[in-house]
């Protein structure tokens, strides 16, 4: 998958815990990639962001500090 789609996709994922209100956006943001990116979309998102993460909110930059490079 490129990465301008993975950006378009968490983009829009942290825009949807943004307009939440909850008090810890950026951890629901890393729950639900975590929980529903497979292992292939969270390594190329997080070697996005080690690439400085062009377009990426800051928010999801934020949420992406608490997602754990896959273990396979």
């Amino acid at each position: 998958m490129s990465a301008d789609k993975l950006v378009m996709m968490a983009n829009q994922i942290g825009k949807f815990f943004a307009a939440q209100k909850h008090a810890d956006q950026p951890a629901l943001v890393a729950d639900h990639i975590r929980k529903f990116w497979d292992p292939r979309m969270r390594r190329q998102i997080l070697a996005h962001v080690a690439d400085g993460g062009a377009g990426l909110d800051p928010l999801v930059l934020e949420a992406m500090k608490q997602v754990p490079a896959p273990a396979n």
